[in-house]
């Protein structure tokens, strides 16, 4: 019975090998096929290293520490009278139930709408009105809520990662004035120097009035690079770094600065810390606007993806531009828009595609000159073969297929021409950034 087992098997085996050598070699062969994907020829052809852009620039004294500081410090100092209730309630006005979807790509429903209103608590408006300082990077929500606001998923610029929700990020230890609590206290209204919405109740902290004083008399140094962390003098995690950032100085030896940072602990109340930072990653006072400094902001910025309203800890194409400039203490307001209207403006509007760049070469100035079409900005650098070349942090490019929009996503900032994806086969003219320019303004 054994040898009848042992031959079964060795027919079996036997008849699979046979099996295998009768499949032709040639059919086991699978057709190599070319795919061909497209790209965006200008992140080949243009130079992606700062560097190359920078030779030219000539070493200029560009902003005023006074007037950035008087800007930075602002909300403490504000005229509340100027603050509207009206103007703190505007996304509730613009996002009705129709048109606007949730996290499950579905439609919202009405419930959603008179619940985030509702909490809100807006009759309370200013009620608080207390100094404070955010405790971390914080996400400015235009509802009290973290669920977000698409726009129709199913077209192109729309859905992820364009939350409407999303009003802006703050980073740690900036000043804020607090309105007032949402209903349930999970949420506080809060205003700063250049946005405002609803945050987190745990990540803000009421600071004394004579801390508000000390903070804006102290020397300030400016933060130069993302995401290193900042620690206490007991070294407990605080915060990371994040360019654009200022803190008072307490003292300095040869390799860092001491600044004063603030936490809190039980009941809520403040808790002052002293904090080491390495003059590697920081400066006293703001920086000279030059090649090298140039360089070393840029870089780090080109670090950051594409980030709407500046969710995930990133960068849109205004936060980019006002981060960029901060360290040479030059204010910029946050949105494009307003960007636009600071500095020498010339108006391009009702020029033709030609007209605009002959404008461009003639009027703008590398790192100083902004280019601003509706919705979006960036900033001019120099010329390559007589093309304009523009720095920009860009979700993707327009493209039309069959009448339909699409896009080419690139989500990162790059240096490119004005048409950048005018490769691409379904490359919409119309829609680029040439195209619909409407101003450029120098600083």
């Amino acid at each position: 019975m054994k040898s009848l087992y042992i031959i079964f098997i060795a027919l079996l085996l036997n008849s699979c090998a046979t099996k295998e050598e009768l499949i032709p070699k040639t059919a086991l062969k699978t057709k190599k096929v070319e795919i061909q994907k497209e790209y965006i020829e200008d992140l080949k052809l243009i130079p992606q290293d700062v560097s190359f852009y920078t030779q030219n620039v000539q070493t200029t004294d560009m902003g005023s520490q006074v007037e950035y500081e008087k800007s930075y410090f602002r909300v403490w100092n504000i005229n509340r009278s100027n603050l509207s209730v009206d103007d703190a309630m505007w996304a509730h006005k613009i996002y009705k139930v129709g048109n606007t979807y949730g996290e499950n790509l579905q439609l919202l429903e009405q419930s959603f709408f008179d619940n985030a209103l509702e909490n809100a608590n807006y009759e309370n408006y200013l009620s608080v009105s207390k100094k404070a300082l955010s405790l971390n990077l914080l996400n400015i929500r235009a509802f009290p809520t973290n669920k977000v606001i698409l726009r129709d998923p199913r077209k192109a610029g729309e859905g992820f990662p364009f939350d409407y929700l999303q009003n802006s990020t703050i980073s740690a230890n900036k000043p804020l004035l607090i309105s007032h609590y949402s209903k349930d206290r999970e949420w506080v209204f809060v205003v700063s120097s250049f946005a405002y919405g609803w945050v987190k109740s745990s990540e803000v902290v009421v600071i004394d009035e004579r801390y508000t004083k000390l903070w804006q008399q102290a020397k300030q140094i400016f933060i130069t690079k993302d995401t290193v962390p900042i620690y206490s003098q007991n070294d407990e995690f605080l915060f990371h770094s994040r360019v654009g950032m200022m803190l008072p100085l307490i003292d300095e030896d040869k390799e860092s600065y001491t600044v004063l940072t603030v936490t809190k602990y039980k009941e809520n109340r403040p808790l002052y810390l002293k904090s080491k930072i390495s003059k590697d990653i920081a400066h006293k006072g703001k920086l000279s606007f030059n090649a090298s400094n140039i360089e070393k902001i840029i870089n780090e910025l080109s670090q950051s993806h594409y980030g709407w309203g500046g969710m995930y800890a990133q960068r849109d194409c205004s936060s980019t531009l006002r981060d960029f400039y901060a360290p040479f203490g030059i204010w910029l307001p946050r949105n494009s828009y307003q960007q636009s209207l600071v500095g020498e403006v010339i108006n391009l509007n009702n020029l033709s595609d030609k007209e605009k760049l002959a404008s461009i070469k003639k009027s703008a100035v590398a790192f100083r000159t902004l280019v601003y079409k509706k919705g979006h900005i960036g900033l001019y650098v120099g010329t390559i073969k007589n093309e304009v070349i523009i720095y920009q942090n860009v979700w993707g490019v327009k493209t039309k297929k069959d009448g339909v929009e699409g896009r080419f996503i690139i989500g990162k900032p790059i240096f490119s021409t004005l048409e950048v994806g005018s490769n691409l086969s379904d490359y919409d003219k119309d829609a680029s950034m040439l195209h619909k320019l409407k101003s450029i303004s120098t600083l």
